[in-house]
């Protein structure tokens, strides 16, 4: 998918998607599009196959979140960003995260649907204060949060649902307790499975905060984020997440930065726990759409569709400008 020419809905692109299976059983994306002074609105495509069922094109069918809330907006735009929808069994319903890009910069806000049609606000997400940081996670910007489809285990033994995201600490505060390394990490927070059942706005409600994952290899080594959401495999939990070097700036350009993808798998047991990440990339910017756009050098996963064959189709920011996809496969050891 590609800004549609002409549209100034799509003007400066249309990048990181949601994906889902409909209750029809085809597959939808929902691309962040990028308007004329970086607002941002959520939209609503049907992915179209080729004869070979590999993804080739997209139906446009309009926009599904705009930017309305005070909470979406700030002095000099508004956006509704990057969602990452889940379906949960237990609740009937898709659970959308996004940014929303307020008045103190990202946050995440959180929809809900039952048909990928309508969607309902469920609020920004607020995260309980825990003594043990010596600080409220509240006062942070946050990005790239998603849900686990099912209840897992909480850090106090109970089922629990599950929500990925990375906080962003400010570099003039000091460090919440505990934390080490101030570089963009993958954390987890949770919210009890009773909670939810009672009243789903329980979501936007979390605690019991630990960090999954920090960067680790050279490739990955300004920053890390969650990408895709987690899929269950016989090993795990599966993520797909993305891995940030930056460059040196020339006089009078912006610091390059490079964006490429990597897998994680989590405990099922315990989701704070990694149980093998990637060595090496297993998607880097190669194409000229992967190295040219509003941002160059960017592969940026978000939404994941598992095929029938047991493999998995990757959708991806392409340079933050046109959606890309790419098939993920088991290799056999």
């Amino acid at each position: 998918m590609e800004p549609l020419a002409g549209d100034p809905q799509e003007a400066e692109g249309v990048l990181n998607p949601a994906s889902a299976r409909g209750p029809d059983g085809d597959l939808y994306l929902f691309p962040r599009m990028v308007a004329r002074g970086n607002f941002s609105r959520i939209g609503r495509a049907r992915v179209i196959f080729d004869k070979d069922r590999r993804p080739s094109g997209v139906e446009r069918l309009g926009v599904v979140l705009e930017p309305d809330e005070a909470w979406e907006q700030n002095a000099v735009t508004a956006g509704v960003e990057d969602p990452r929808i889940t379906f949960i069994n237990t609740l009937e319903a898709y659970v959308m995260a996004y940014a929303a890009y307020g008045p103190l910069g990202p946050r995440i806000g959180l929809a809900i649907s039952r048909d990928l049609v309508s969607w309902k606000r469920l609020g920004p997400v607020s995260f309980g204060y825990q003594p043990s940081m010596r600080t409220d996670l509240n006062l942070y910007s946050n990005k790239d949060a998603m849900f686990f489809p099912e209840p897992v285990p909480g850090p106090d033994g109970e089922p629990a649902f599950a929500m990925l995201h990375r906080p962003v600490w400010n570099p003039s505060w000091p460090l919440p307790a505990g934390v080490t390394d101030e570089r963009h990490s993958i954390w987890v927070s949770f919210v009890a499975a009773d909670s939810v059942a009672a009243d789903v706005r329980a979501l936007t409600r979390l605690d019991q905060h630990r960090q999954v994952a920090q960067p680790q290899e050279s490739w990955e080594a300004t920053k890390i984020g969650a990408g895709t959401p987690p899929i269950r495999v016989p090993e795990g939990w599966l993520i797909i997440y993305h891995g940030v070097t930056k460059g040196e700036a020339q006089a009078g350009e912006r610091v390059p930065v490079r964006y490429v993808a990597g897998a994680m798998v989590l405990d099922p047991q315990d989701v704070s726990r990694v149980l093998s990440r990637s060595q090496s990339p297993l998607l880097e910017p190669e194409t000229k759409e992967e190295r040219e756009g509003i941002v160059d050098s960017v592969v940026f996963p978000t939404a994941i569709d598992v095929r029938e064959d047991g493999a998995a189709d990757v959708y991806y920011g392409m340079a933050d400008f046109r959606i890309g996809a790419a098939r993920l496969r088991r290799i056999a050891q």
